[in-house]
């Protein structure tokens, strides 16, 4: 009976690559990367705060910076605080561009 009662240990996600707030000096070209993957990510909504995306980034300033390089590469649209992907990033995303 007692082994009945133990207590499992909470279930981990596995991943590939640490969250992103756990791998310092990120480049520009991988936060964009990270960025775009959370706004194309199919089971997470849309659109994001800048604030969400900044903590899952862990860096306001790069997450800032992403964004602007994406949105004038017509990869995001943004208003306000918000943020999602573009058409254009969603159909290159299901062609695997």
């Amino acid at each position: 009976m007692a082994g009945a009662l133990r207590k499992q240990p909470p279930a981990v996600a596995q991943e590939v690559l640490a969250p992103m707030h756990h791998q310092p000096n990120l480049d520009p070209d991988q936060a964009d990367a990270a960025i775009l993957g959370l706004l194309l990510e199919p089971d997470s909504q849309r659109p994001w705060s800048v604030d969400e995306i900044s903590s899952e980034i862990g860096d306001e300033i790069m997450t800032t910076d992403g964004l602007a390089r994406l949105a004038a590469a017509g990869l995001v649209h943004r208003f306000k605080d918000f943020a999602w992907a573009s058409r254009a990033a969603l159909q290159g995303d299901a062609l695997r561009l």
